[in-house]
């Protein structure tokens, strides 16, 4: 069950030079939810989840982590906090190994962990194993998602953000990948903010979902209560995104 809130942004407002990105967004994530943010391309969601490791920094508004106020904190203390990264567009080390990808990932004051650590990312990703020596850039699309979500929990995280896990991916690495997550949080209580142009996928996994238009919260709601709003639906489910 969700418990104290862990992630919390309060009128975030985030510009790229004069142009508002985001307009006083508002997004609470508790412990041990996954909740998700969905909207079109260009809606603002990428920008909010860089907002929160503060590249761009929000220009008003607050990002409070586990009571922690962390809007002005330098990116890498932010990274300290136990908060972990897939980025959009996956950005692993092509010319390194998945072993070293996910060396890259542990913590350093973690290490003692390490094996338990690489041995629970090759139980959610068997693919992975499979793949040990290659390096990152010969794997399929699928498999560097599996490796950049992989790298992120090696941090053993409080709070993964997902941006944009199916993006280019077939519909059965997607399922794969949206069951990952889902045991993830099952069996390891692990808090997911999900940023998701997958509507369907996202809301059907989440706990609680907010939808994002033109930099704007517009909407939020249960997953299962965003699944059945009509709005929505019109909007993000039509038209073979199931």
């Amino acid at each position: 069950m969700a418990g104290a809130t862990l992630l919390d942004i309060k009128g975030v407002q985030t510009y790229y030079g004069n142009i508002r990105a985001l307009n006083g967004v508002d997004v609470t994530v508790n412990e041990g939810e996954i909740v998700a943010l969905i909207g079109a391309n260009g809606a603002g969601k990428s920008t909010l989840m860089m907002t929160i490791f503060g590249a761009p920094r929000a220009r008003a508004g607050t990002i409070t982590f586990a009571g922690t106020d962390i809007t002005q904190m330098p990116t890498h203390e932010i990274a300290r906090m136990r908060i972990a990264q897939s980025p959009e567009g996956r950005r692993i080390f092509p010319r390194m190994t998945v072993m070293e990808n996910l060396q890259m990932g542990a913590s350093l004051d973690n290490l003692k962990h390490y094996d338990e650590d690489v041995e629970k990312v090759f139980t959610l990703f068997p693919r992975l194993k499979e793949r040990i020596a290659q390096r990152g850039g010969t794997l399929s699309g699928g498999e560097q998602q599996m490796l950049s979500i992989g790298r992120a929990l090696m941090a053993r995280p409080k709070l993964l953000l997902l941006d944009e896990p199916s993006l280019g991916l077939a519909p059965l690495i997607v399922k794969q990948i949206f069951d990952a997550i889902r045991e993830l949080n099952r069996t390891q209580g692990l808090t997911v903010f999900l940023v998701e142009q997958n509507a369907f996928g996202a809301l059907k996994l989440a706990t609680r979902a907010y939808v994002m238009v033109n930099g704007n919260v517009t909407m939020s709601g249960t997953g299962k209560e965003l699944l059945a709003n009509p709005e929505v639906r019109a909007a993000y489910l039509e038209g073979g995104h199931h």
